[in-house]
């Protein structure tokens, strides 16, 4: 659900920004765009409501389950920047509907799965086929409206994407206690036609000759470095730190120094352009949102796993758990934002993690006999309250920290950013989900305690490193 929360933005979305004409379909191009996203906005929320389910299924040790979401997680985090690219080289209509179809493919061979390691499989073709359709649709949304026609399309799909990250895991589990985890991925093979058919017949055409080479050797050291840094640490977590563990850590480090040499060489053509890293105060986004999305997407993992396991919620219980979530932030970000433009997103970005760290020690209150509107919802409600005050400041404050030619990049970037968060995070609660009967309550007290520490250190780096309203952006020497 984490992923919902972030307002994604990429450089293709900033390269569209001049969309000359209306399309002949407004409407149904929005709607286009709308089921695209909504297939990966769903997909990451369903699955979490659905791991005890496929546990069970196939007999997986937590190890397993945590490449259950970290083999989606991780070629979304590694390739998002690459996928916008490749809209701005081959055309975004055409990637939209790539990624629709593989994502599609892939969600029905995750249905029909019977090991573990083809669904594992699976979902790493729909962490790549997300990174396509996601940044594509809403460039595609750049390149068809313009001034205020834009800005009210881009809000209606912010809006569904937040309705999608609601609506899925209460949906998802409502099939799983009604048939199986299987007819979860099953919701997405619908979508996915529609959206193909639409944009098929509704988005323009539009391929740009002028648009530079992809940065394949960028988004190949990416997945290396995260792949083998993410295997380390599930395996260190979940097992022990053998001396296999850190050898695998040591060249994921590696890969992920060749990188950034690699990067470095590219300069303004590469993936992730190191010039953005002169601005102190993107170095203080970027940080900021590594370690808030980072201990939201562990407990976005855990909530459900706990509810269910612990409390004895079924899965539509545990899914709805969190609505109060996207529900409060859909409500309450426009005023953030509001209010961000008057005195500046920095002391919004300070308080907003601090809330959001109380709400994690709320979490504490969660027991074997849990009452939802006594234990669960005030620490969800003040965990959203939080966020509601970060999301929309956090996406002002990364736009104003570099110069308008990186303001796509930056952007893209950030919410790269995010999801690998989720990624290290979701590869370190190994111990909980290994966990059983009182020692899963203690070990989930003592990671949520962990994650009011990490958005206790989000709210420090914003503190200490972006500039306050009115001042210049200062750079690092």
């Amino acid at each position: 659900m984490s992923n919902a929360l972030h307002i994604a933005s990429d450089a293709a979305t900033a390269r569209a920004a001049a969309g000359k004409r209306s399309p002949a379909f407004p409407r149904l191009v929005i709607t286009t765009t709308i089921l695209a996203s909504s297939l990966a906005f769903i997909d990451g929320s369903v699955v979490n409501v659905g791991l005890p389910a496929i546990g069970r299924s196939f007999h997986a040790d937590a190890i397993g389950l945590q490449w259950v979401v970290n083999a989606y997680l991780l070629p979304l985090s590694a390739l998002l920047l690459l996928g916008g690219a490749a809209g701005d080289r081959y055309g975004r209509r055409r990637l939209l509907i790539a990624g629709v179809l593989l994502f599609g493919i892939a969600s029905l061979a995750c249905a029909m799965a019977p090991t573990l390691v083809l669904l594992l499989l699976a979902r790493f073709v729909q962490g790549a086929s997300a990174a396509m359709l996601m940044p594509n649709s809403l460039a595609i949304l750049g390149q068809s409206f313009s001034g205020e026609a834009k800005g009210r399309a881009i809000g209606r799909w912010a809006a569904a994407g937040a309705a999608a990250g609601a609506i899925g895991p209460v949906l998802g589990g409502w099939l799983i206690d009604a048939g199986s985890w299987r007819l979860a991925f099953l919701i997405n093979v619908p979508l996915s036609v529609a959206a193909i058919v639409l944009a098929s017949r509704y988005v323009d055409r539009d391929v740009d000759d002028t648009a530079g080479g992809l940065d394949w050797l960028g988004g190949a050291l990416a997945t290396a470095g995260l792949g083998l840094a993410t295997w380390a640490l599930t395996e260190g977590s979940g097992r022990a730190w053998s001396a296999s563990a850190f050898v695998v850590l040591g060249a994921g480090l590696i890969f992920s120094l060749l990188f950034l040499f690699a990067e470095r060489r590219l300069g303004d053509g590469a993936m992730v352009p190191l010039a953005l890293f002169g601005s102190r105060s993107f170095v203080g986004l970027t940080l900021l949102t590594l370690l808030l999305y980072g201990a939201l997407g562990g407990l976005f993992v855990l909530v459900p796993y706990v509810l269910i396991q612990a409390g004895g919620y079924t899965a539509t219980q545990a899914g709805a758990a969190l609505l109060p979530l996207p529900l409060v932030i859909a409500v309450a970000s426009p005023a953030a934002g509001a209010l961000a433009a008057k005195v500046g997103p920095r002391w919004l970005l300070i308080t907003g993690p601090v809330i959001v760290a109380a709400g994690f020690l709320l979490t504490l209150r969660i027991g074997s006999a849990t009452s939802y509107w006594l234990e669960v919802f005030p620490a969800m409600a003040v965990i959203a309250l939080g966020m509601a005050g970060a999301v929309a400041p956090l996406t002002t404050a990364v736009l104003m920290s570099v110069d308008s030619s990186h303001t796509g990049a930056a952007s893209g970037l950030n919410s790269a950013v995010a999801r690998t968060g989720g990624l290290v995070a979701t590869a370190l609660i190994g111990p909980v989900i290994a966990s059983s009967g009182p020692a899963l309550l203690s070990t989930f007290g003592a990671a949520a305690a962990i994650g009011a520490v990490i958005c206790a250190a989000a709210a420090a780096s914003a503190a200490m490193l972006i500039a306050p309203a009115g001042k210049a952006q200062p750079s690092i020497q």
